[in-house]
């Protein structure tokens, strides 16, 4: 089913990048609204990048400029992006070892 094009105009995309060898929290790598934002989820799928749709924390996140670091307020946001990340998988059979490493850093600073 294709889109019309009112419905592309209307969405938003974020697209994250964590690295805990580099970064300190994840970082915002894309965002953008639109054609620009049906764009980033093509690739992130054709790439195999795991999609999660969630209107409220992409409201939230596309707030933030490209290449910032995601600020203590928004770590559950995220956090719980990564955990639906992780089932997603976990439902495939694969294991995601960033998610986990993820979890376990944000889970130790909301202490």
């Amino acid at each position: 089913m294709s889109k019309s094009n009112d419905d592309i105009r209307k969405q938003k995309a974020v697209a994250l990048k964590y690295s805990p060898q580099t970064n300190q929290s994840p970082i915002i790598v894309a965002s953008g609204y639109g054609y620009v934002a049906e764009k980033i989820i093509d690739i992130a799928d054709s790439s195999g990048v795991p999609v999660f749709r969630d209107a409220n924390a992409v409201s939230l996140l596309s707030m933030l400029e490209v290449g910032a670091n995601i600020p203590p307020e928004l770590y559950q946001v995220v956090a719980n992006i990564y955990l639906a990340i992780l089932k997603m998988a976990d439902e495939k059979g694969k294991s995601i070892q960033l998610v986990q490493s993820l979890n376990e850093k944000l889970n130790e600073q909301n202490s």
